[in-house]
């Protein structure tokens, strides 16, 4: 039996990552040999962009559920690669507002039949593999029921139920 699935939800965290890693770099490759210059990293900040624009920083994180600071960091690396600019937010000068540039917009328009094929190709997958149709779901679930009750809560609770402390 392969080490990963023997140690069940033990290495739950690492699964998921190492299947994620494996997609990007997949995708990245996918990228690369339409001779496109994307990171599969990109696609969540661009997708929001390709939705609407300008989109303050801070929604963009909202919208990711990730910390202002990953998606500052994401921005200022794409506006080093002329992709994206700011602006001061006309209401609040302290919020940025985040848009493509023009070279950003040309590169959107090159990765979209991309985005589309890899739908495509993930439904053929899920298709022919009965089990995996239910893994966005399933990962839906799981997502919200660590938001209602962090894991770390979780765990704390089994250690104490199954493991008291000794006085």
């Amino acid at each position: 039996m392969s080490f990963y699935p023997s140690l069940g939800f033990l290495v739950f965290g690492s699964r998921l990552r190492r299947l994620s890693e494996y997609f990007l770099m997949e995708v990245n490759k996918v990228y690369e040999q339409a001779g496109i210059p994307f990171d599969a990293s990109w696609f969540p900040v661009f997708y929001v962009l390709s939705k609407q624009q300008p989109v303050p920083l801070i929604d963009i994180a909202d919208t990711l559920e990730i910390s202002h600071s990953a998606v500052s960091q994401m921005v200022t690396s794409l506006r080093k690669k002329g992709l994206v600019k700011t602006a001061p937010c006309p209401d609040d000068g302290r919020r940025q507002l985040v848009m493509l540039t023009k070279k950003g917009e040309d590169l959107l328009q090159q990765v979209q039949p991309i985005w589309t094929a890899i739908s495509g190709a993930m439904t053929q997958l899920t298709a022919s593999h009965k089990q995996s149709r239910q893994i966005l779901d399933a990962i839906a679930q799981v997502e919200q029921a660590v938001q209602q009750v962090p894991l770390s809560a979780r765990i704390t609770t089994e250690l104490v139920q199954t493991h008291p402390i000794q006085q």
